[in-house]
C-alpha cells in the first residue's frame, strides 16, 4: 500500500514536540506493515527519525498546490491521502478525487477563535462544507471538543464520519515530580509566545499580585514566537523584570516539568494542549483556562489543577496568591489517567487503524 501524508508543519531540530514524535512512530508503524508513506512538507529536515522518513520538500510554496503539481507529474496514486494542520472542506480536496479512488482523512488541529467567527465566516465555512465535505472520507478531531466544531463548522451532514483520535505523549520520556518540603511554589509557562496563549494575561495578573508575593515570585517562561518581544516590553513597563525568566525554546522539557509546582497556560483557545498534558504526566499541578487548556475536560478544578475564565486577570492573580500562601493545594497523582489515555502507542495504533490494512 502506498500512502500520502500532507503536514502544513515546519520542521524545526529547535522545536520537537508531539507531532514530530506521532509523526516518526507512525512512519515505522507503516513500514512494518509493508506501507509506503510519502511525506509532504513545507520544508525538509533529518534531525531526530526524519532521516529515516520520505520527504517530499515543498520549499515553503503552498503545499496542496505542491501535492497536486507532483502528483500530476509523477502519476503518483496513493490509497489514502492524509493531512495535517490543512484547511478543511476546500476545493483542493475534489481535485484531488480526480486523480484517483484515494480515500481522504483529515486531521483537524486547529484551534477556534474564543469568542467565535465572524457570521461572514461561519456562512463562507457552511458554504465550503456543503461544496466540498462530500470528497472527505472521514474527519478527525483531536478532542470532544474539536469534534464538535468541525460539524458547527461545516454542516451535520458530516457527523457520521467524524471522529475523535486524541493527540498521544511519549509518557516514559516524562520524568515524574518529586515530593518537595519547600514552602514556596515554583512556576513555569510552556507554549508557543503568540497572543492566543495568553501570557500578557499572566503577566498583568502577576502585576496584581501583593508587593511581598512579587518580590519573591519567579515564573519560568519556556518559548518563543512572534509576541516575545511585546511581552518582554510589557514585563519591562510593569517593573516585572525579577518576576519573569524567558527561557527560549527547550527541546528538553519533558525531563524539566518535574522540577516545578505549578505550570501556568493562560490559553485562550486550544484544541490539544501538550503542554498541560505533558505536566500533569509529571505529576505538576495545572493552571489553566476553561476555554483554552481545558477543552480535553482534564482539569477538575480544586482536584488535580484549578481553573479560572479566559482574560480574567484578576482571577488569575487570586489563584496564584492562594496557591502561594498554600490556601489552594492538591495532591492527586495525575500520571496514571494521561499513561491510560494518552499515549503515543494508543494514538499510532488508532492512526493506523482508519487504513484498514
Amino acid at each position: 500500500m502506498k500512502i500520502a501524508i500532507l503536514c502544513n508543519y515546519e520542521l524545526s531540530p529547535e522545536r520537537v514536540g508531539g507531532m514530530d514524535y506521532f509523526f516518526w512512530q507512525f512512519d515505522a508503524k507503516c513500514k512494518q506493515n509493508n506501507i509506503h508513506v510519502d511525506w509532504f512538507f513545507p520544508n525538509q529536515s533529518s534531525h531526530g527519525d526524519y532521516a529515516k522518513l520520505t520527504i517530499l520538500d515543498a520549499k515553503h510554496q503552498n503545499l496542496e498546490s505542491f501535492f497536486l503539481e507532483y502528483c500530476s507529474q509523477k502519476h503518483s496514486k496513493y490509497k489514502y491521502v492524509i493531512t495535517h494542520f490543512i484547511e478543511l472542506c476546500t476545493s483542493f480536496f475534489k481535485k484531488v478525487k480526480k486523480f484517483s479512488d484515494t480515500k481522504i482523512i483529515v486531521i483537524d488541529h486547529n484551534p477556534r477563535p474564543l469568542n467565535g467567527y465572524s457570521f461572514v465566516k461561519k456562512i463562507k465555512k457552511r458554504i465550503k462544507g456543503l461544496l466540498n465535505s462530500k470528497y472527505i472520507d472521514t474527519f478527525i478531531g483531536v478532542s470532544e471538543y474539536t469534534k464538535k466544531e468541525i460539524v458547527k463548522d461545516f454542516g451535520f451532514q458530516i457527523k457520521k464520519k467524524t471522529k475523535v483520535i486524541y493527540n498521544g505523549i511519549n509518557i516514559e520520556s516524562i520524568q515524574v515530580r518529586a515530593k518537595r518540603s519547600n514552602t514556596k511554589p515554583s512556576f513555569l509557562t510552556a507554549s508557543h509566545l503568540r497572543e492566543s496563549k495568553g501570557i500578557q494575561d499572566l503577566i498583568q495578573a502577576v502585576s496584581l499580585l501583593p508587593e511581598d508575593i512579587k518580590k519573591e515570585i519567579v515564573i519560568d517562561v519556556y518559548g518563543n514566537g512572534p509576541y516575545a518581544y511585546k511581552l518582554k516590553q510589557q514585563v519591562k513597563s510593569l517593573s516585572l523584570e525579577n518576576c519573569f525568566n524567558f527561557k527560549g525554546s527547550n527541546s528538553e522539557l519533558k525531563s524539566i516539568y518535574c522540577i516545578y509546582d505549578y505550570l501556568i497556560h493562560p490559553s485562550h483557545e486550544e484544541t490539544f494542549c501538550y503542554s498541560v498534558v505533558e505536566a500533569l504526566a509529571a505529576n505538576t499541578k495545572v493552571i489553566t483556562t476553561h476555554e483554552g487548556g481545558n477543552v480535553l475536560s482534564i482539569i477538575t478544578h480544586l482536584e488535580n489543577g484549578f481553573l479560572f475564565d479566559s482574560k480574567n486577570t484578576k482571577q488569575l492573580c487570586n489563584l496564584i496568591i492562594q496557591v502561594w500562601n498554600g490556601t489552594f493545594e492538591n495532591t492527586k497523582e495525575t500520571r496514571t489517567y494521561i499513561e491510560n489515555n494518552f499515549s503515543l502507542e494508543r494514538m499510532v495504533q488508532q492512526h493506523f487503524a482508519l487504513l484498514n490494512p
